[in-house]
């Protein structure tokens, strides 16, 4: 029976156990975006017994930044700092992934003041949407040179490409907009255009599946957007919360509170499935994956807490 110990392969890639780390914005880096050495110590001691090590949301445009600290992939000058993660990450025999994001109009107030113009997701223009598009690019692009196995995409937790797939944030009324349809192009292009430029690694995207909100994103809907990544050829889906964040108050409570969506999404689909949501409990992972809920667990914050969290799992279980 599999369980998290388990090996999964997904394509050429071997994951030795069902235990991700999702990406985790810790703030490390200098203002300018570049890795430090505490960035590296970090990555380091929080990668060792775990399958998949996902990199914290990396900007792609100084318009995208979302915080002052906040981890960059906009610029050649970093390929060779984060190439140091990635080597840090498979040196532990974990597999690297660098998440890449443009925050659209969701900054921190100290950023919002640094930015002479917000982009958001209803006054882009087309000009602007496409220099986007070549932002995504050009950051995967840089993954793939600083050596990572994996790339994620953006698109949960109120950042740009979430925001046009939400009905509840997506007002626009051209091609963009509207139905479904409409609201998929922009995310689906990035998809696209990123896949063609990464060659062998793996493509996984953050879906927010759920906004919480009764004019937002529901799970049927994201099953849809699910199926259309699925046949857009990306590999994992990482499910979590949309324009409610990751960390909804209403039901932080309950360990694995996104996994009833992710859930829902994998039955639907044929390709595997991230799930998270304040998982603490080895024996709770546990069950997610023997009753094939999840096909991956992400444990966040409790490793960042105890990096021996996969070890002593395994010594409980």
């Amino acid at each position: 029976m599999t369980n998290i110990f388990s090996p999964l392969i997904v394509k050429d890639k071997e994951f030795r156990n069902r235990v991700v780390v999702p990406p985790m914005a810790r703030g490390l880096a200098t203002e300018g975006g570049t890795p430090t050495q505490k960035t590296l110590s970090h990555y380091d001691e929080i990668s060792k017994d775990v399958a998949l090590t996902i990199v914290e949301h990396s900007y792609i445009s100084k318009k995208g930044k979302y915080s002052q600290n906040q981890l960059g992939i906009h610029s050649d000058r970093l390929i060779d700092k984060h190439k140091q993660i990635s080597q840090k990450i498979n040196q532990n025999n974990s597999l690297s992934c660098l998440q890449i994001n443009h925050s659209g109009n969701r900054k921190t107030k100290e950023m919002k003041k640094q930015i002479d113009k917000v982009l958001d997701v209803n006054s882009l223009n087309q000009k602007e949407i496409e220099e986007i598009k070549r932002g995504f690019v050009k950051a995967a692009s840089r993954a793939k040179k600083a050596g990572y196995d994996a790339l994620e995409i953006h698109g949960a937790h109120g950042f740009l490409l979430n925001s046009f797939l939400s009905p509840k944030s997506n007002k626009r009324e051209d091609k963009y907009g509207g139905s479904l349809e409409n609201r998929l192009k922009f995310p689906l292009d990035v998809v696209d255009r990123v896949n063609k430029k990464i060659d062998d690694l793996l493509l996984l995207f953050r879906l927010g599946a759920t906004d919480r909100d009764p004019e937002g994103m529901k799970k049927e809907e994201a099953a849809k957007i699910a199926k259309k990544l699925e046949k857009n050829e990306v590999d994992i889906l990482d499910i979590s919360g949309g324009l409610c964040g990751s960390r909804p108050e209403s039901i932080q409570q309950k360990q694995g509170y996104f996994v009833p969506v992710a859930s829902y999404i994998k039955d639907r689909i044929n390709i595997p499935v991230i799930g998270v949501g304040g998982i603490k409990d080895p024996q709770v992972a546990n069950e997610f994956i023997k009753k094939e809920k999840i096909d991956l667990v992400a444990i966040g914050r409790e490793l960042l807490k105890n990096p021996k969290w996969v070890k002593e799992a395994k010594k409980r279980l």
